[in-house]
């Protein structure tokens, strides 16, 4: 029920004046309603002015001009959104907390102006919430050169809108986070990491490897990280004997984290454990801010690969079809993450070598050893298309000449390519070295991405069992001919990096190989 507070400020004096005097303005109609969650204040456009946001300004006149949260039960769900904005990997301090707190304890007290301001500084703190959220704190595009993203068209004044439907302010917020199943991971990491005590464990050093039945004093300590990280059950004592229960957690705790699980205590291990879990809640919340920027929706079928976890994707309405073990760039020519669309394969491919492989690698290998060309099956062109022996190569020349490597089987990019259009050249591709696959730490190539079976990836991706299947395409690369390949469907391809995530309740941990956590999450806290 409302009870009017203020009604007509006209008078029949006024108004009989007015008719003989059109320069005097007639006041509108002014009344403030009370409702049992509190007061709906008119705003007039003197208040209206101080709000200087665009946004703000059509979240009010999509409310006709009227205080929205001092009069709404859901404001007590927003004060506790802003009370938790630490679960959404925020910081409180980019949040006037503390004033709404303080206005909201007082708020039977506060007169109406001092309402609208405080009507005003919620909606304006939500807005603040929704980008954050939504789309991020900081821009990748002005954080690194070898991101290719397409920036997220959001529309930010229907996520706020939203907040205006009735009943809908749960409904409201799920629209505004990440749908990926990824970031919910990561949300559900931030909140199983918060579980854990403060550690005070010093750092863990070795010399060599640990193997079963070995007998040494640092045994301690890591059990006590492992009992920790609740990888093994706590135990009344704990032994320097490098024993079967403590090989078992071992495993467990390398599997969490992309490590071989051989139980072989090495320096990789070692690292892992000596993280702290103040380091390790960093590198989760780094992560949500990255999955703010990577695509809020995928396509019905796509292929996403994790650079740090060595591992590609192919994912068709929202289920994993395939899984395939990748090798990626090496730190110092680092993979670029990106989105494409692929657009063609090419079978039995030849081999333009890229400039900074032929700066960094080829022309050094042929100024030593003339004989590199020819062993490498590769040929050398100059600048009217003519072919340049070895005899006749000019290192003054060498940056102006095009280094082909003839399709084969020792061609570095193997037998097959999967293309899309990008500024950095790069693609996906089959190896002449598939023995590294097994390797644990695969960051080796210079850029592009190498595929375990190649073949079965490009059978599921030209989805054509009568005339690709993968009898047809083995048959096609035995007869050496180069082919390409056009891809008719849509699908595209996803190059991201994310160093951690949950899964069944379980944080994952994978090596940040580009060294880009530590200094993305101090800029995220600056």
């Amino acid at each position: 029920m409302y009870k009017i507070l203020s009604s007509i400020f006209l008078i029949t004096f006024l108004l009989a004046s007015c008719k003989n005097n059109p320069d005097i303005e007639i006041v509108p109609e002014v009344t403030i309603q009370e409702t049992e969650a509190g007061k709906i204040i008119p705003l007039d456009s003197t208040s209206r002015a101080i709000l200087n946001d665009s946004l703000a300004i059509k979240f009010y006149e999509a409310n006709d001009n009227k205080t929205f949260w001092i009069s709404d039960y859901s404001r007590d769900k927003l004060l506790t959104i802003f009370k938790t904005v630490e679960e959404e990997g925020l910081v409180k301090k980019d949040f006037d907390l503390e004033k709404m707190l303080i206005l909201e304890d007082s708020i039977k007290k506060l007169s109406d102006s001092d309402l609208i301001t405080y009507d005003y500084l919620l909606t304006q703190n939500l807005i603040t919430y929704l980008h954050k959220v939504a789309n991020g704190s900081l821009n990748p595009k002005e954080l690194y050169s070898d991101w290719d993203l397409k920036e997220n068209q959001i529309d930010f004044s229907a996520l706020l809108l939203n907040f205006l439907i009735k009943d809908g302010f749960e409904k409201a917020i799920t629209q505004v986070q990440p749908k990926h199943i990824v970031y919910h991971k990561l949300k559900d990491a931030l909140k199983i990491i918060e579980t854990f005590p403060k550690d005070t464990f010093s750092p863990i050093k070795i010399d060599g490897k640990i193997v079963l039945n070995d007998t040494l004093e640092s045994l301690v300590n890591i059990k006590q990280r492992l009992i920790y990280w609740k990888d093994l059950r706590p135990q009344d004592s704990l032994t320097p004997v490098y024993d079967e229960q403590t090989e078992l957690a071992i495993k467990v705790f390398q599997m969490r984290h992309g490590l071989a699980p051989d139980g072989v205590i090495g320096f990789g291990t070692v690292n892992a454990l000596n993280y702290s879990k103040e380091k390790r809640k960093e590198q989760i919340i780094v992560n949500m801010e990255r999955w703010r920027w990577y695509p809020r929706e995928f396509s019905k079928e796509y292929i996403i690969l994790n650079i740090p976890d060595y591992t590609l994707h192919t994912i068709k309405k929202g289920d994993t079809t395939r899984t395939h073990k990748i090798i990626v760039g090496k730190a110092a020519r680092k993979t670029p993450v990106l989105q494409s669309k692929i657009s063609h394969l090419v079978f039995n491919p030849t081999w333009t070598v890229p400039p900074t492989i032929q700066k960094n690698d080829i022309i050094p290998a042929v100024a030593k050893n003339r004989g590199y060309l020819a062993d490498k099956r590769i040929t050398v062109y100059d600048n009217n298309g003519k072919v340049v022996a070895a005899e006749d190569w000019d290192i003054k020349k060498a940056n102006s000449y095009r280094y082909v490597q003839s399709s084969g089987s020792s061609n570095a990019l193997g037998l097959v390519k999967i293309m899309f259009p990008n500024r950095f050249l790069v693609y996906l591709h089959d190896t002449n070295s598939r023995s590294f696959f097994e390797r644990e730490t695969r960051s080796l190539s210079s850029g592009c991405v190498r595929v375990q079976n190649p073949f079965e990836l490009s059978e599921y991706i030209l989805e054509d069992n009568t005339n690709w299947s993968l009898e047809k395409i083995n048959e096609l690369v035995q007869k050496g001919n180069t082919r390409e390949v056009p891809v008719k469907k849509d699908i595209y391809v996803h190059f991201l990096y994310w160093t951690a995530w949950s899964e069944k309740g379980a944080l994952q941990f994978r090596d940040d190989l580009y060294n880009l956590d530590a200094s993305l999450y101090a800029k995220l806290r600056n």
